[in-house]
């Protein structure tokens, strides 16, 4: 039924509900982990971080101030990859372009699950690095705008499209605010997931969201909409 719908709309799977849901529960797991097992952070965003920069810089501690700025820069890296696979040769060939955004991701994770001993900086740097290429190649479900590695603005679309629906101003509004509160829930569902594992693993916990990236990753290549050529626009969010 998805895949008709989607393919009526002229969608991608990557703007499917299946693969927002998936990749709003990993972006819960890393928050919870980040916060749980490496210094009490939120590594997905980087509001944290650049506002603890500011008042470093106010403070004259410069040395602290480098500390909130490589996380910000790692995700600046993030942004500026996934840009570059997009514009590059897998827009006609065998893979979607967000396929190898999400073997990054798996494979920049794995190799924090290698290495537990790293130190937490390092660990927050690379998954701010993973969340950066996330939250560039994945901003819709449906056509509508998403993130799946933070919430604010999930929240105000959610409100938005209520809102729209009570005024009657947009017939699509209700089906838009589900899949906004949808990919909210599976985000506070990884984070609780991620809890959970921490208890019982601790850092091993970070393999999991490794499965969860690696099915969204397979999902992008169930249906010819994998092939398609990457979108030359795309909203700024």
């Amino acid at each position: 039924m998805e895949t008709k719908q989607a393919s009526e709309q002229g969608e991608q799977m990557s703007e499917s509900f299946r693969v927002g849901a998936l990749l709003a529960c990993a972006g819960g797991f890393l928050d919870a982990y980040t916060f749980l097992c490496r210094g009490g952070v939120f590594a997905n965003a980087q509001t944290g971080n650049l506002a603890l920069l500011g008042i470093r810089l106010a403070n004259g501690d410069w040395a602290g101030a480098c500390g909130y700025l490589l996380p910000v820069l790692a995700f600046v890296a993030g942004i500026l990859l996934a840009e570059a696979l997009r514009r590059a040769a897998w827009r006609g060939g065998a893979l979607h372009w967000r396929q190898p955004l999400l073997l990054i991701e798996s494979a920049t994770l794995l190799l924090c699950v290698l290495c537990p001993t790293l130190h937490d900086a390092t660990v927050n740097m690379a998954i701010s690095f993973v969340c950066a290429l996330q939250v560039q190649g994945f901003r819709k479900i449906h056509g509508s705008p998403i993130a799946t590695t933070m919430c604010t603005g999930n929240l105000r679309s959610a409100i938005e499209a209520a809102l729209a629906w009570r005024r009657g101003a947009d017939p699509n509004a209700p089906r838009r605010g589900l899949h906004t509160l949808g990919a909210t829930a599976c985000f506070v569902l990884g984070a609780a997931i991620g809890a959970a594992a921490v208890a019982r693993l601790g850092h091993g916990a970070l393999g999991l969201p490794i499965g969860l990236l690696l099915a969204a990753c397979l999902l992008l290549a169930r249906r010819p909409g994998a092939t398609q050529r990457a979108p030359q626009s795309h909203d700024c969010r």
